[in-house]
């Protein structure tokens, strides 16, 4: 099997078409609840659509592997830019690391001595039949709890190929499938994969366009057009607010997404998934700036009066999801 350096090297999206379908996923997280019903396995693929302003994991944003440095696991031992080949990494002012993107070349090699594990690479090239071992290793604890695989992201039909095959084979081993998405594709594209998806988990950032682009750089047209179909086809959907004070927490936001998804079929439940801020220290990590620093998660009163706003719409509402 080749390995990640020459995955990476070598990679030529034409030629896994012609032979083993390959994606870029950046985790593979176990025994998640918060990702449909049951016990489930998590799949996240690399590369996103949107550029939310909260997002929790920018590491998900770009279309292509990336190396991070985390601060506070360095112990300045210097041995990274001793190995270094392409002396692509530089200490800073701050007793940081600076990784040059245009010299460094992704090959692995600081991360082999740094045992502390400050270094590390997002993002590894796998076929459909590795993604679905690891997603079998727990097919006993889908049975008993009615879960299954999560394919999200990112945004999972960023990679659409991979994705549809991905639902495939996972729905011919008869596992259930979901996927999350912010709804921001081409209906074209979308409408061959739900023929392998069992359930939607459906992100709605703000209900007002304009605000919507300002919020995540894009506006939300689409997303809504395409709630309207997936609800029309029959298959069910867990609508997702992620609730971030000072974006989209306002009643008539909470309203107005509530009036609008109450009039829908097929809305299994509404989740207000409360702000936290444990993705903020990865954009650092990533050299990214944050323009939320410091915002803090909503109050508990808060949520749960919004909570109590959606439910007069007779939606059932799930906080935390």
């Amino acid at each position: 099997m080749p390995t990640w350096s020459e995955r990476q090297h070598h990679y030529d999206p034409a030629a896994n078409l012609r032979e083993e379908l390959t994606g870029l996923v950046f985790d593979i997280q176990r025994f998640s609840v918060h990702d449909g019903p049951g016990i489930r396995t998590t799949v996240f693929l690399k590369g996103c659509p949107l550029r939310c302003l909260w997002c929790q994991n920018p590491e998900s944003m770009a279309h292509r592997p990336e190396i991070t440095h985390i601060a506070s696991n360095c112990i300045q031992c210097q041995k990274c830019l001793a190995r270094c080949p392409e002396a692509a990494i530089h200490p800073t002012a701050d007793n940081g690391r600076e990784i040059d993107p245009n010299r460094c070349t992704l090959c692995g090699e600081c991360l082999e001595v740094c045992y502390a594990g400050a270094l590390n690479i997002i993002g590894r090239y796998l076929t459909v039949p590795e993604v679905l071992a690891e997603v079998e290793r727990d097919r006993d604890f889908y049975a008993k709890s009615g879960g299954g695989v999560t394919f999200s992201g990112g945004e999972p039909t960023a990679q659409p190929a991979f994705l549809k095959e991905l639902c495939r084979q996972a729905r011919a081993r008869r596992l259930h499938v979901a996927i999350d998405t912010c709804g921001y594709v081409q209906w074209s594209t979308l409408r061959p994969i739900l023929q392998y998806v069992d359930l939607v988990l459906y992100d709605l950032k703000h209900m007002d366009s304009q605000t919507h682009q300002r919020l995540t750089g894009v506006p939300n047209r689409l997303i809504l057009q395409n709630l309207v179909r997936i609800t029309a086809m029959g298959l069910p959907v867990y609508v997702r607010l992620p609730l971030v004070p000072d974006c989209n927490d306002s009643p008539e936001n909470v309203q107005a997404t509530a009036a609008f998804i109450a009039e829908l079929p097929n809305i299994q439940q509404f989740d207000i998934l409360p702000y936290h801020r444990l993705g903020e220290p990865k954009w650092g990590q990533l050299r990214l700036p944050y323009q939320l620093r410091g915002l803090e998660p909503p109050g508990r009163e808060h949520v749960f009066a919004l909570a109590d706003i959606a439910r007069t719409y007779k939606v059932t509402v799930n906080v935390g999801g």
